[in-house]
C-alpha cells in the first residue's frame, strides 16, 4: 500500500458508498441541467444543481466539509486536508451557454488534498465516467478504462499524439501570452481528462482550473493507468489545488510517460502563473 493509499485508509470513510452516493446525485444534477434552457443563462441550473448535491452531502455526511465555486471562494476558503466533497455542477460552462453538448457534472472527494472519489457524468449523452482509488476507473459503470486498444497502444512522441488544451476564460495577461506561444508551437484539441484516462486523448494541458473542475477527473485519469504532472517545466509533484495541469494517458510501452512529459515542456513557450 502506498503513502496515498495509506493516508485515505487511514480516515476510513466508505468510498464505494460515497461513490454510489455521488453517481446518484450526478443523474440527478444532470436532469436539472438538461432542463435548463440556454438562453436564459446558467446561474439557475448551477445554483440548483449545487444546492441539490450539498444539501444531500451536508445531510448524509455532515463531518465531511465542502468545496466548490457555487459556496466558496477559494482565495478565503482553501482546500484542507479534511474529507472533502469538491462539486463543480456543470463543468464546461461556456459550451453550455452555446448549446455545445460538451458539459458535465463533475463531483470529487478528496482526503489529505488527495483525489480518493471521481464522478463525472455528460447529462447530455448521458456518459458516466467512476473511479475509486485503488479500484480501478469505468466508463458506464462497468467498462474498465482505459478503453481497449488504448491499453496496448504505445505513446511515440508528442509529434504523433492527440494533445488537448484548454484555454479557459481569461484573454488577458501573461498567461494568456503563455498559451498562445505554446499553442501556436503545438495546435490544440479541446477535450478532457475523462478522454485522456479512456485513452482517446494521449495529453491534456490545462492552466486556470480550480480544484473542482480537475478532482473526479483526477482519479478517474490515476486509477486508468494515467499520470498528472504540472503544467510547467520541472512541477513533477501536482496538487488538485495548483490550477496547472498536464496529464498523460496509460501506455504499456514505446515512448514512457516520463519522456513525454519533458518532451511537452519542452514546447511551452512562457510559464503559467497562478
Amino acid at each position: 500500500m502506498g503513502l496515498e493509499e495509506a493516508q485515505i485508509t487511514s480516515s476510513q470513510p466508505d468510498l464505494k458508498a460515497i461513490c454510489d452516493t455521488l453517481i446518484e446525485l450526478a443523474f440527478e444534477a444532470g436532469k436539472i441541467i438538461t432542463g435548463a434552457l440556454p438562453d436564459t443563462g446558467t446561474t439557475g441550473a448551477k445554483k440548483n444543481s449545487s444546492d441539490l448535491v450539498t444539501d444531500y452531502d451536508r445531510a448524509r455526511y455532515p463531518d465531511f466539509e465542502l468545496h466548490g465555486e457555487e459556496f466558496c471562494d477559494p482565495s478565503f476558503f482553501p482546500l484542507t486536508d479534511a474529507p472533502t466533497f469538491i462539486i463543480e455542477p456543470i463543468d464546461g460552462t461556456v459550451n453550455f451557454i452555446h448549446g455545445f453538448p460538451h458539459a458535465c457534472v463533475s463531483i470529487g472527494f478528496a482526503v489529505s488534498r488527495i483525489p480518493a472519489v471521481g464522478v463525472v457524468l455528460n447529462p447530455f449523452t448521458q456518459t458516466l465516467y467512476s473511479a475509486i482509488r485503488g479500484k480501478g476507473a469505468f466508463i458506464k459503470r462497468d467498462i474498465p478504462l482505459p478503453l481497449r486498444g488504448a491499453e496496448t497502444e504505445p505513446l511515440s512522441g508528442l509529434e504523433h499524439s492527440l494533445i488537448g488544451i484548454e484555454w479557459g476564460s481569461a484573454r488577458t495577461g501573461n498567461n494568456w501570452e503563455t498559451k498562445i506561444r505554446t499553442f501556436e508551437k503545438l495546435g490544440s484539441a479541446a477535450l478532457n481528462l475523462c478522454a485522456v484516462a479512456a485513452g482517446t486523448l494521449d495529453l491534456y494541458w490545462e492552466g486556470g482550473c480550480w480544484a473542482w473542475g480537475v478532482c473526479a477527473g483526477w482519479i478517474i485519469l490515476e486509477e486508468a493507468g494515467g499520470i498528472i504532472v504540472g503544467g510547467n517545466p520541472g512541477e513533477w509533484r501536482a496538487t488538485v489545488d495548483g490550477r496547472k495541469y498536464l496529464a498523460i494517458r496509460a501506455a504499456p510501452s514505446g515512448v514512457s510517460q516520463r519522456t513525454l512529459v519533458e518532451e511537452f515542456w519542452g514546447a511551452i513557450q512562457g510559464r503559467l502563473q497562478y
